[in-house]
């Protein structure tokens, strides 16, 4: 389709200016560079900086929005400008005109293509602040090197094409970059003059993004209209697009200040090498990933819990008294202790958990796919170790950000995964400590990076809870369950009621239990609210608190069945993890029922306000939109309160009642 003629000429015209410009270019503070280097650089030490991540689908344009904000910085030196326009007509991708993406575009397939390939990283500094750029590329191919630039990054921003919208691959890299621990959004609608700047097309796009985004982890998230190409909104204000006031992009870069998000309290040096250069001095180098150690401090030797003292910190300009994340050093100890590559050290009384299972969320680089029982090498930081791929928990649909079950991830799928190591592994969840929660595995044969992951959790194997306790004896009745069983005229199970808040679970626990008394059986409701009123009152609802919630609940349960009594339990539980450990718990008596209905009808029916406390701000974590819900896969009963009346999701649950031979 051809380009309208206004469009045609407006560009041209912009670019007939950038060449007669050309000639008499000057960068901003080249006076001062030429006069001071060393005050000019000691300038920019002061300034605040901010890592950026420039990503979206393939042809959004990122890499001329990245040559575009240096070329109107005035950042560009006059030998690199004279090349980019050289090389403009060489590979002639914007019709004989200067393409800015080739500040960029470095590799020689990327130049002959017209699409980014590698990770390329651009520093340009304004009177305010310093930043560096990382243009991640579009194309689906190359996601893994988008999450790699990602992992680096505090902010993203994430470009749309006003003329396509919101693409896959748009939603791809927006979840990859909240994965990654970004939290921070700007969301670049560019190409606006070729869609004439009509703001009914930013405001759809904008619409569109956050019904996509409600589902992601995000602390802000901003949206401006530009076009990289005539420089509309990006350094200047665009005349044409009025309608908006919020000002040109640099001038919110600018203004952007982000939390710092090094963690300054957990110490954690992962051991890189020994430093070993004659008989008189044993060194231990590495990078400080978290955390302030100083002189004098006792330290923890992890794996093994050996204690000893710091003797001393140096670096190459000499000793420290005290040294902090991100520091390269070398600390010696007092005693000799066992220590080497892939140890941790860290503060006794602040140690990071060790374990060989974990839970972890991937983004699955190889062309090869993942499947239950492959085994990798697993690199956390300095450690290594053998892995085994024990279960894949669901995958994402990336269209809809919605969990599905799968047993497998194929080529830039993104899926939660139990990770079984072979020793124990030194760690913290990354949410905690970035650092210490990232992993990648790699190809045991060929060494390749097969796939990048972040740490969750860890998962408490069912051995480890019942350790032997040589003092305590469980004690049992004479009275067996057949002989409660035939007394009440009714066997005794678990009916455990699963889904989000709002979802109706109360409401059938509480007919059911209706129904069911009405029959002469014996039955209670166990709701999760009520028990943390009471009994799990000590609890809060980190993904820890809710495994022990859970726990106690299934105990509880247990002991109601033990004593002849049906049981009715109504809790979000929203981790697969925790109602298999609820099961096993239980026992055969347990029947899990899937309380199935969408967001938005919880939304509408929100009987407890949570919702719109959420949208309040009042709270975060809520299950279902900024905390996980993982589906049972296969339930024993399947109600989808959604679309179905009160009665027909009762006689689902009658049916399968009757066919179990509970009632008399």
């Amino acid at each position: 389709m051809e380009e309208p003629g206004w469009r045609r000429k407006n560009v041209r015209d912009t670019f007939n200016k950038m060449e007669s410009d050309n000639t008499r270019y000057i960068v901003r503070e080249q006076e001062w560079i030429r006069q001071d280097l060393s005050s000019y650089l000691k300038s920019h030490e002061q300034k605040e900086r901010l890592r950026i991540l420039v990503a979206g689908s393939v042809d959004d344009g990122k890499s001329t929005l990245i040559g575009r904000l240096l070329y109107d910085s005035h950042l560009i030196y006059k030998d690199h400008l004279d090349s980019i326009y050289k090389d403009s007509k060489v590979f002639n991708t914007t019709q004989d005109e200067i393409d800015l993406s080739l500040l960029t575009d470095g590799l020689k397939a990327e130049r002959e293509q017209g699409i980014t390939i590698d990770v390329a990283y651009r520093y340009f500094s304004t009177e305010q602040k310093s930043f560096i750029i990382c243009d991640a590329p579009g194309h689906e191919q190359y996601t893994r090197n988008m999450a790699t630039g990602a992992s680096h990054c505090e902010v993203a921003m994430i470009l749309i094409d006003a003329g396509n919208g919101v693409r896959p691959q748009t939603r791809r890299h927006s979840l990859i970059a909240t994965i990654m621990g970004i939290r921070n959004i700007v969301v670049v609608v560019n190409k606006m003059d070729s869609v004439g700047y009509r703001q009914e097309i930013f405001e759809s796009i904008k619409s569109d993004f956050l019904a996509f985004s409600e589902k992601l982890n995000i602390d802000a998230i901003h949206f401006i209209p530009i076009s990289a190409l005539t420089g509309e909104n990006v350094v200047e204000s665009s005349a044409n697009m009025s309608w908006f006031m919020g000002g040109p992009l640099l001038n919110y870069l600018e203004k952007l200040h982000v939390t710092n998000n090094r963690n300054l309290i957990d110490f954690r040096f992962p051991v890189q090498y020994v430093i070993r250069p004659d008989s008189f001095f044993r060194g231990y180098a590495g990078t400080i990933a978290s955390g302030i150690v100083r002189k004098g401090d006792e330290i923890a030797v992890l794996p093994s819990h050996r204690r000893t003292r710091v003797k001393s910190i140096e670096t190459f300009d000499g000793s420290l008294e005290e040294a902090f994340a991100p520091l390269p050093v070398v600390i010696t100890t007092e005693d000799e202790v066992d220590i080497s590559r892939g140890c941790v050290l860290s503060k006794p009384n602040n140690i990071p958990v060790t374990g060989n299972v974990i839970e972890s969320m991937i983004v699955w680089m190889d062309n090869a796919p993942l499947e239950c029982g492959s085994e990798f090498l697993f690199k956390c930081n300095t450690q290594l170790i053998p892995a085994r791929i024990r279960a894949i928990r669901y995958k994402y649909d990336i269209n809809e950000l919605t969990r599905s079950y799968s047993d497998k991830l194929c080529l830039n799928d993104i899926g939660r995964v139990e990770i079984v190591l072979q020793r124990p592994l030194v760690y913290d969840t990354f949410r905690r400590n970035s650092t210490m929660g990232s992993f990648i595995l790699i190809d045991r044969n060929s060494n390749a990076t097969s796939g990048a992951g972040i740490i969750l959790e860890q998962v408490v194997e069912q051995s480890s809870l019942k350790h032997e306790k040589p003092f305590i004896f469980k004690e049992k009745s004479y009275i067996d369950t057949i002989r409660r069983n035939s007394l009440f005229g009714h066997r005794t199970a678990t009916i455990w009621l699963t889904g989000l808040s709002g979802s109706g679970k109360s409401t059938i626990a509480r007919l059911l239990e209706s129904q069911l008394f009405e029959h002469g059986v014996h039955v209670a409701i166990l709701d999760g609210d009520n028990l943390r009123h009471g009994l799990n009152s000590d609890l809060g609802f980190s993904p820890e608190d809710r495994c022990e919630n859970i726990r106690r609940a299934a105990e509880v349960a247990k002991l109601m069945n033990d004593a002849g009594m049906v049981v009715i339990a109504a809790f979000v539980s929203p981790y697969v993890k925790d109602r298999q450990m609820a099961r096993e718990i239980i026992g055969e008596n347990f029947i899990e029922v899937f309380v199935d209905a969408d967001i938005d009808t919880c939304r509408r029916r929100d009987p407890k306000g949570l919702y719109a406390k959420f949208k309040e701000g009042k709270f975060t974590g809520l299950t279902g939109v900024d905390a996980p819900y993982e589906s049972p896969e296969i339930p024993d009963i399947h109600l989808n309160t959604g679309s179905e009346t009160i009665e027909e999701s009762l006689e689902k649950m009658q049916a399968v009642i009757n066919n179990l031979r509970f009632c008399k």
